[in-house]
């Protein structure tokens, strides 16, 4: 781990050392072995894929739109949502922005590119009032997707994910079963969870659970 400053704040590179073996939040009760039900493969009757995209960079933005959205825009490459509740990505979308509050956002990058992009957005915001908080290392994002993925979120989360309501393009923070999460809409036939690190085992075997009945498979 190391540090530098940026003016009188120090941030720190929360991606360890390429020497150190890195454990997603979902590492164990997807791969363990010796879990009494293994994962379930994913099949040709698997009407629900889950896959975890693990590592991935998050950063809490706080601050009014009017200070961080040129900064964001020239930084990123992609624009603040205009609406509440939305989601943006950028032209590859591998890049996101997305709405929490009037005056706070989640950014989600690929992995190792969210130090230097701290670094970057504090030296262009430079004295304004904000901040920034990385929370990778305590949130993992989950994809599902396949024929029935809206089905079993109607058994998991209390919100109405109809797609007159839930439509491309929306964020929001949901109950999920006896946890909270923060369910996304990136396109017409996938939806992500964003789970706390202490909820996603839990999430996991619920989603497991629930999705028998579409033959819910697990990409390794």
């Amino acid at each position: 781990m190391s540090d530098t400053s940026c003016a009188s704040v120090a941030t720190f590179d929360t991606c360890p050392d390429v020497s150190i073996p890195m454990e997603s939040p979902l590492s164990v009760a997807v791969n363990q072995v010796s879990m009494s039900t293994p994962a379930p493969a994913v099949s040709q009757e698997s009407q629900v894929q889950f896959e975890e995209k693990p590592f991935l960079g998050h950063l809490i933005l706080r601050g009014s739109a009017m200070v961080l959205g040129e900064a964001v825009s020239e930084v990123l490459g992609v624009s603040l949502p205009s609406q509440p509740l939305g989601l943006v990505f950028d032209a590859s979308g591998q890049r996101s922005v997305q709405w929490l509050s009037p005056d706070e956002w989640l950014v989600i990058v690929p992995s190792g590119e969210e130090f230097e992009l701290e670094n970057r957005l504090r030296e262009v915001l430079g004295a304004a009032h904000f901040a920034i908080v990385n929370v990778s290392g305590g949130q993992t994002l989950i994809e599902l997707s396949g024929d029935k993925a809206r089905e079993l979120l109607m058994k998991s989360v209390t919100y109405d994910v109809h797609p007159s309501n839930f439509p491309v393009g929306k964020a929001v923070s949901v109950a999920f079963a006896k946890a909270s999460a923060i369910l996304r809409r990136p396109s017409e036939t996938r939806y992500e969870l964003v789970l706390r690190r202490s909820f996603a085992d839990y999430c996991y075997r619920w989603l497991v659970d629930a999705g028998e009945d579409y033959g819910l498979g697990v990409t390794r």
